[in-house]
């Protein structure tokens, strides 16, 4: 008799033991989403922000531009012309990104399974990675913008290597960059010295703490 009252007394105690682990990891789940969700939500404003900024951008240069193409092609800057064009290009496919992303954050139901909010989180980081590397490719445009054919003309050759040097320097920083701005590289300095602030931390913190999640 005695005997199985302890197997119930045990039996018992290991039935509220398991309810009391479930509630824990419960709530511990509700709670890693929460903070997530402030982390994510910590992102909005600054991408709106520079949503904002990129269509006012494209839609007053892209008019500008498309009036001189069509206006005054035989007397505009054609250097001018076509960097401020490759530069306008880029940043409307960011801004296109930007969008994107924008639909995904308010697309996150942190109601869903973890293994779901960490594949929209990593859709993202992806975006994120690949827009900045499109932006860099813009570092050269910045350097011949300015071209006009009265360097070619009267131009000295001291100008010239001045220029060809940082042209070149700034294409080979643009190109380097996109080739190397991966998730591999997010340890190296010069990574965070780029990726910091609301737009890139937020998704790593919210990444660290649901891996600890799945972890546990």
């Amino acid at each position: 008799m005695i005997e199985n009252d302890f197997k119930l007394l045990w039996h018992a105690a290991n039935q509220k033991l398991e309810a009391s682990l479930l509630v824990n990891k419960q709530n511990s789940e509700d709670i890693t989403k929460i903070k997530v969700q402030n982390f994510v939500s910590s992102m909005k404003p600054i991408k709106i922000f520079t949503l904002l900024v990129g269509i006012v951008w494209v839609s007053v240069v892209g008019l500008l531009l498309i009036q001189l193409y069509v206006n005054a092609y035989d007397k505009v800057n054609l250097f001018f012309l076509y960097s401020a064009g490759l530069q306008v290009v880029l940043t409307a496919v960011a801004v296109a990104v930007y969008m994107y992303q924008l639909d995904l954050i308010y697309k996150i139901d942190f109601g869903e399974p973890v293994i779901e909010i960490q594949e929209k989180l990593v859709k993202l980081e992806v975006s994120t990675l690949n827009v900045t590397r499109l932006l860099f490719l813009q570092l050269p445009l910045w350097t011949t913008f300015y071209w006009n054919e009265t360097m070619f003309t009267n131009g000295n050759y001291l100008l010239w290597a001045f220029q060809v040097v940082v042209t070149v320097s700034f294409c080979y920083l643009a190109i380097w960059l996109f080739f190397n701005i991966s998730i591999e590289n997010r340890d190296k300095r010069w990574f965070q010295l780029i990726f910091k602030g609301r737009e890139w931390q937020p998704i790593l913190q919210s990444m660290e703490l649901l891996n600890q999640l799945d972890a546990e």
